[in-house]
């Protein structure tokens, strides 16, 4: 089968591979679209990625296909039912390791609620905890819903780690995919101001599309008037990027007591400017996602995706074949992509 596979940091190719070989607790998944992660996939090409120094290894966690053979003891998957990701095919024994692999012909879920009863959910056992968000989804969820899923569940499951709860006013730094889905899923899940700051006109547009009751710039949020005019009444700030200069730009906002949330990864040891941030605030640092917030974040996804006010087409503005994925990259590189999408 075809996978996309990093060999060195700075490149990549779609080598054939092993297909997976399925053991009782798991199901095999045909591929029918996978997605760009603009910022880890990126990251992981380069060399960047945190705690990843070894490669080759198999890129891509945003994945969605169809279950075409389950283990003996699976009971929460069948044939037929559309699965999504972080999806993870195993090739170590051809010697590549993993970035998840989800940009594979097919891919590998694991039964984790079987497992978990069966006392084999730990990581001595080689349970991953992205095993937790294996899951097959509801039959009205198409391929597009379900592969962009793999960013909003993410997104919403950060929710309460943030203490976001509705009427809460908040401004986001960054209108990349994530910036705009804690616009776009905010609304929907009721918080009130969602203010935006990108440094593009045109991507402050689509905030406002996305719903975003005000898009500002940086230079325009760091200007004393601003500062003054705000009076530190944000309940929470939100770093969509993963840089301490965004933090830095946005402390003067928060009110006393309130959240500072990143959920961009930060690449270094971040420093913050604690000298703009009142007395008391509390930091969130969401570089890993908790997983049973993640999972549970799909019933509700299922349910606005059903109702029509969540849809794909708000955020896919690209869609490439999977041997065009130098192409996607570089697209991605120029900044021209919101979300991309790929298929086999």
């Amino acid at each position: 089968m075809k996978s996309v596979i990093v060999p060195a940091p700075g490149k990549i190719e779609i080598r054939e591979v092993e297909t997976p070989v399925i053991n009782a607790y798991q199901a095999l998944v045909k591929t029918e679209m996978v997605a760009l992660c603009n910022a880890t996939d990126s990251k992981l090409i380069a060399g960047h990625f945190p705690g990843v120094d070894t490669y080759p290894l198999a890129l891509g966690h945003e994945n969605a296909g169809i279950v075409v053979a389950v283990g003996e003891k699976v009971r929460n998957f069948k044939v037929g039912d559309r699965a999504i990701g972080g999806l993870i095919s195993d090739f170590g024994a051809q010697g590549i390791n993993s970035g998840w692999g989800g940009f594979s012909e097919y891919v590998v879920v694991n039964d984790f609620e079987v497992l978990k009863e069966e006392g084999l959910a730990t990581p001595e056992q080689g349970c991953w905890d992205s095993f937790e968000i294996q899951n097959s989804v509801p039959a009205h969820v198409q391929p597009e819903e379900a592969v962009i899923s793999c960013t909003w569940r993410e997104v919403l499951g950060a929710f309460k780690d943030f203490n976001l709860t509705p009427g809460k006013k908040v401004i986001v730094v960054g209108s990349g995919p994530v910036g705009l889905s804690f616009v776009k899923l905010g609304k929907l899940f009721g918080l009130g101001q969602i203010d935006i700051v990108d440094m593009l006109p045109a991507k402050l547009e689509v905030a406002r599309r996305m719903g975003a009751d005000n898009g500002y710039t940086p230079a325009e949020i760091s200007t004393p008037e601003f500062i003054a005019a705000a009076g530190r009444s944000y309940d929470a700030v939100i770093d969509a990027v993963g840089l301490d200069v965004v933090v830095n730009s946005v402390l003067p906002l928060v009110k006393m007591g309130g959240d500072v949330c990143v959920y961009g990864v930060m690449t270094k040891n971040p420093t913050f400017d604690l000298s703009k941030a009142p007395y008391n605030f509390d930091l969130h640092m969401h570089q890993w996602p908790t997983r049973s917030e993640e999972k549970a974040a799909m019933t509700t996804l299922a349910q606005w995706i059903e109702e029509g006010t969540l849809s794909a087409s708000d955020f896919i503005t690209h869609r490439f074949k999977i041997e065009e994925i130098e192409e996607a990259f570089a697209a991605v590189k120029r900044g021209e992509v919101l979300k991309c999408v790929l298929t086999f």
